[in-house]
């Protein structure tokens, strides 16, 4: 009697072992668990420096009027009033390339002997 419940006794830690290795739940699925929480954490670290980086825009244009300003220039392209804007455009892009004009054909002017 005693061998047969030694006997059901190690058949049902093998089972046991054996779900816990490689059953629902065990061991396979935590490995895989723990590998998404550390992508998310993360993903979560670069997340939270884009919203610092926001706040702190956001605590900038509340109270700068600097932020406010460097703003209005570079996305509005609005100027102070006594400034003089100045736009450069360049050519088109095939222009740079093009062949320089073609030099004078005309024979030069003779010098004068006074």
């Amino acid at each position: 009697m005693l061998r047969w419940l030694a006997l059901i006794l190690i058949a049902l830690l093998i089972g046991l072992q054996i779900k816990l290795w490689v059953g629902d739940g065990g061991m396979r699925d935590l490995r895989a668990i723990r590998a998404r929480v550390s992508e998310q954490q993360a993903q979560n670290a670069k997340l939270k420096q884009r919203n610092d980086a926001l706040h702190a825009d956001v605590e900038d244009l509340k109270h700068g009027q600097d932020a406010v300003e460097a703003r209005a220039r570079s996305q509005l392209g609005l100027i102070k009033p006594g400034e003089v804007f100045y736009q450069v455009v360049n050519g088109p892009a095939g222009a740079a390339s093009a062949s320089p004009p073609p030099a004078s054909t005309a024979a030069p002017a003779p010098a004068s002997s006074n």
